[in-house]
């Protein structure tokens, strides 16, 4: 399932990218003035490498899909970002241990930072399994 939503992505993000010599007209909003205070880029804290650590990959990026159940039923959370080069160009996935796993998993959109090193995924792919993982919170 997990290949599956990588490849899927990888596909709509590849199909973004090509050029139209006659693009679609958009529909603009029409924008009602407000008194809102601005508001603020979503930050998160970012995590790093140990200096001695071998295999390891750190990466930040906005969460497009989360795993809540994990089939094998151990527990863990995988989160895929858009955001560094682990799994694929502009794709990492992220492998969350229970003792890491936080108690509300992070939105669609939302910064996640992880570090630890990276192994191969049950599909086989390149994931890395978080010894240190920051979420964004509002």
């Amino acid at each position: 399932m997990l290949r599956t939503a990588v490849v899927l992505l990888a596909a709509a993000l590849l199909a973004g990218c090509g050029s139209s010599s006659d693009p679609a007209p958009r529909a603009q909003p029409e924008r009602t003035p407000t008194a809102t205070a601005t508001a603020q880029p979503a930050s998160v804290e970012r995590a790093h490498c140990a200096p001695d650590a071998v295999n390891c990959a750190a990466v930040t990026g906005r969460v497009v899909y989360v795993e809540a159940v994990d089939p094998d039923g151990d527990g863990d959370a995988h989160y895929i970002l858009a955001g560094g080069d682990v799994t694929a160009p502009g794709i990492s996935i992220i492998d969350v241990g229970v003792d890491l796993r936080p108690a509300r998993l992070p939105r669609l959109g939302e910064l996640v930072s992880a570090a630890g090193p990276v192994y191969p995924g049950s599909h086989g792919q390149r994931q890395i399994e978080a010894v240190e993982v920051h979420h964004q919170r509002d």
